[in-house]
């Protein structure tokens, strides 16, 4: 990461910080979380994983691993992570939880289906004495502790992108907001933070809710907009995650589209950038994952302990449910192809040979990715 936009990381962390302890008050203020009683346990420890999809290349290919390494180094391998899929579907998830705490693990690591549904869930994970952890998306419930992104500053930032793609002609035809699933709480705060940015700069001719995250639900919502509004109306897409961009693109050029208007992303998904590198896809939102999956296992294995979260929280955040959550949240930063190499090569998330494949040599040839 440039130095630029390690500044921009630092500044995003130190408001979430500010405005977060500003909003609920200070760790002493809101009791322990996290001061369990009973004996010490020591490493030698069983933490259950939840994630909730497969389909976003994200959590098996990142997440899983990430979090299952740390583990490993937090506890010098004697540590077990006992792992679950739900694959969308927040009824067998609940299932799963029953599963975790019937196996008595020692802490729970949760990314909801349905941040509600999994409430039942949690309250009884918490009355087995199991601490849980919700990552990614902040489940309702009696959780513990919470590590995400700032999901407000992603929608900012896709908003801010889309706006610096349209230029001056921002107001010369009408945009489309293809917003997430309705489930995932994490959606509305990417839709308020791109409203903040986009209201009264741009006309929204179509919004929708795409059920689930699926691409092919909005491709078929693109192609809806497409015929309410006529092609030579939309002059840009706000598309939340790079799944949906792909199926919206594919929309956009069956629709007849010679030139594509902007469409942002977000998760920097290998097609995503792919995109990126060709010029069909103006942004998409590259989100460290490593320091997320970091803080996860940090958490977990701190409660599993029954050891205070003081020197790992970086803020406190609000559910539906319950107030001043210990959290950890993670700065985020706008990719595109003009900091592919400063992001996602230089972390090493991607090689270029990831990127640059026959299909995509020519493009990465004048991006100067070799």
């Amino acid at each position: 990461m440039n130095t630029q936009m390690r500044r921009a990381a630092v500044a995003v962390a130190a408001t979430a910080m500010a405005v977060s302890l500003a909003a609920c008050g200070s760790a002493k203020e809101s009791g322990d979380n996290g001061d369990k009683t009973g004996a010490a346990k020591g490493d030698d420890l069983t933490i259950g994983l939840l994630l909730p999809e497969n389909q976003t290349a994200r959590y098996e290919k990142f997440d899983k691993p990430l979090i299952e390494k740390k583990i490993s180094e937090l506890t010098n391998g004697k540590a077990k992570v006992v792992y679950a899929n739900a694959k969308q579907d927040a009824t067998l998830q609940t299932q799963q939880v029953d599963t975790m705490i019937t196996n008595k693990v020692d802490a729970l690591i949760v990314d909801a289906v349905d941040s509600k549904a999994i409430a039942g869930g949690v309250k009884k994970a918490k009355e087995a004495g199991i601490p849980v952890v919700a990552f990614d998306r902040l489940a309702e419930g009696p959780i513990d502790a919470y590590t995400s992104f700032d999901n407000e500053e992603v929608g900012r930032v896709q908003g801010k992108a889309l706006l610096e793609a349209l230029g001056d002609k921002a107001k010369d035809g009408q945009i489309v907001m293809m917003n997430g699933a309705i489930t995932d709480p994490n959606a509305a705060l990417f839709k308020k933070g791109a409203k903040a940015e986009l209201e009264g700069k741009v006309n929204v001719g179509k919004e929708y809710d795409t059920k689930e995250w699926k691409p092919e639900n909005a491709n078929a919502n693109m192609e809806a907009a497409i015929s309410a509004l006529g092609k030579d109306k939309i002059i840009g897409v706000y598309s939340a995650n790079d799944g949906m961009a792909g199926g919206i693109i594919t929309a956009l050029k069956a629709g007849g589209f010679s030139n594509l208007p902007p469409v942002t992303g977000q998760d920097a998904e290998l097609a995503g950038v792919q995109r990126i590198v060709a010029g069909e896809q103006f942004m998409s939102v590259y989100k460290p994952y490593a320091p997320e999956a970091a803080a996860a296992a940090e958490m977990a294995v701190a409660l599993a302990k029954g050891e205070k979260l003081g020197s790992i929280e970086t803020s406190r955040v609000d559910s539906p449910t319950n107030k001043a959550i210990p959290s950890v949240l993670v700065p985020v930063v706008s990719l595109t192809k003009d900091n592919i190499k400063d992001t996602v090569i230089k972390d090493g998330v991607y090689t270029v040979a990831d990127i640059c494949t026959p299909k995509y040599k020519a493009a990465c040839d004048a991006l100067g990715l070799k």
